[in-house]
């Protein structure tokens, strides 16, 4: 299987590419075509393809390891989940133990500004 972390870097730095490494990739990572496929459709060779691919690669990895864009990205993911969690949580334990309107209305604020969040 090919690399997903490749098309998820393509989506933060795709636009800091020539538009020939963006186009190969994209033909061998999005649309699963061959080095041979790309080469025939590029009008180049098998080699020049897979060049343009690894300098494309290398050009989106050293960039994720400067800026870390995707890195953050999950990062923030995977706490909006957990915030979401934490809020449902709360308002079982409320509903169960204390039932406070107040404390049930700001976990459904949590859970809805997380929601929104994650829709950006």
């Amino acid at each position: 299987m090919k690399n997903l972390e490749i098309s998820v870097l393509m989506d933060f730095y795709g636009d800091m590419l020539t538009d020939k490494q963006k186009d190969v990739i994209e033909l061998y990572y999005d649309e699963d075509l061959s080095l041979g496929e790309i080469a025939q459709h590029e009008g180049i060779t098998r080699q020049g393809v897979r060049d343009s691919i690894k300098r494309g690669e290398g050009l989106l990895l050293e960039m994720e390891q400067r800026l870390g864009l995707a890195r953050r990205f999950r990062e923030m993911q995977e706490a909006l989940t957990e915030i979401v969690q934490c809020a449902k949580d709360i308002d079982f334990y409320n509903t169960e133990y204390a039932s406070s309107k107040e404390i049930a209305a700001r976990a459904d604020r949590i859970i809805k500004l997380a929601r929104e969040l994650d829709r950006e």
